[in-house]
């Protein structure tokens, strides 16, 4: 139950109607008053107050319980711990099959990214972006993006024809383009159109 419509003699009473309903708080909930009510005069003429009242959407809730059932349903349950800085909302995934939800260079995990995001915008009036990590996962494919990027540059000189990498997800590609912005040797492009974008590494 995520609403509740309800009347009172006073809107204050019939908001605690509702909230005594949804078993709930009244900082946890928005209020909308539809009618005011009236008081009348010795009975008569009285008309009640109505309001509707709903539960706050909990972004970082919603999309802790979509990781979770997702995880459930793949054979791999986790353990997750969120932070919500703003607009932005980290979880790190730990389990004892955690390398299923990683998949083979991280293709799991991406898809899985995308569609938490999915799920937390799909009815939030504030757009927040999800950044998913299972066990330090991102740390070390930043690092070996990194190692990835330097080689292909030299090979890129080497051979003096341009260097297409594999499709990756923007923020992988931020950190091809980062790691090379600083080589004159070289100059990246993105190229292509998702979920097919990929950098591009062409001699100078």
């Amino acid at each position: 139950m995520k609403q509740w419509t309800a009347t009172g003699p006073t809107v204050d009473e019939a908001i605690q109607t509702a909230l005594e309903q949804l078993r709930t708080s009244r900082d946890q909930v928005d209020v909308e008053v539809i009618d005011e009510g009236k008081k009348g005069f010795l009975g008569f003429g009285t008309k009640p107050a109505i309001v509707k009242v709903s539960i706050k959407k909990n972004p970082v809730q919603d999309v802790e319980t979509f990781i979770h059932e997702v995880a459930e349903q793949m054979g791999a349950p986790v353990q997750v711990k969120t932070e919500l800085r703003q607009r932005d909302i980290y979880m790190e995934l730990e389990g004892e099959k955690i390398a299923m939800l990683i998949g083979k260079r991280g293709q799991t995990l991406n898809s899985l990214q995308y569609l938490a995001q999915l799920v937390v915008n799909r009815e939030s009036d504030v757009f927040y972006t999800v950044m998913l990590d299972a066990e330090g996962y991102r740390d070390r494919r930043k690092e070996t993006l990194k190692n990835l990027a330097q080689r292909l540059a030299e090979k890129a000189v080497r051979s003096n024809q341009a260097v297409k990498l594999e499709p990756m997800p923007s923020y992988e590609r931020k950190i091809i383009h980062s790691a090379l912005q600083n080589n004159r040797n070289v100059e990246t492009e993105s190229a292509g159109n998702d979920p097919r974008r990929h950098v591009v590494i062409r001699p100078q």
